[in-house]
Order: C-alpha cells, then structure tokens, then sequence
C-alpha cells in the first residue's frame, strides 16, 4: 500500500487519536499502543522525516495531508473489513484484529469490491 504495516498503524492511531482527543502526544500513541515511550518516539521520528506528521515544540503531533490521506484510507479500511466480518457473525473483537491485518495487505481492488458489496446490501 503506501508503507509499512507499523507506519500505517501509528498514522491511524494518531487519527483516531485526534479525533478523541484535543492534543496527540507520543505519550497517548503508547498508552493507546500499549507500546514503550521510547519505541513510539523513534517511530514518530521516522514518520516526521518522511513527512507524515508534524510535532509542535510542545511535542503535539499533527498528521500532514500525506499522512492523513494515509489514516484516511487504513481507517476507512478497518472500519469498514470489522464490520463486514461481525455483520457476516464473527466475534467483535476477533472481526477488529483481522481487520486490521487485512486493511495492510488487501488490494486496492479487493477493497473496493467488498465495499461495493458491502454498500449495495
């Protein structure tokens, strides 16, 4: 898709993140990750050199449109892959953690038929 699993991972969280609370810090990414500060820090590093997010001298985070359009599309992908699998019977929590296996691997084109499929039911 557009990176690696790990990097899609941080991006969506940070827009989940934003949209709960009114500041994203490195110190929210780990607790919401159940990660080391210091693992979420160096991941925040990598994606603030490859332009995906901005940190304030505060150390609040912001997504870049690179890196929204990015969250964007993962999330879109969760949401729409966890509650496809739970409408088809699968356990909540079982539908969100293939979800978000699936939403790293699958093909655009796969995507988008199984949203196709999914809106025209």
């Amino acid at each position: 898709m557009h990176g690696n699993e790990s990097s899609e991972n941080y991006l969506e969280t940070i827009l989940v993140l934003s949209r709960r609370l009114p500041v994203v810090r490195s110190v929210d990414i780990a607790t919401e990750l159940d990660f080391k500060k210091s693992s979420v820090s160096v991941a925040m590093k990598k994606l603030r050199e490859s332009g995906h997010i901005t940190v304030s001298p505060e150390g609040y985070i912001t997504l870049t449109e690179a890196g929204k359009e990015i969250a964007d599309c993962i999330y879109e992908r969760h949401t729409l892959l966890s509650s496809w699998l739970e409408k088809l019977g699968v356990d909540p929590k079982i539908a969100a953690e293939d979800a978000c296996r699936i939403e790293h691997v699958i093909s655009a084109e796969s995507f988008a038929a199984i949203k196709n499929h999914v809106r025209s039911n």
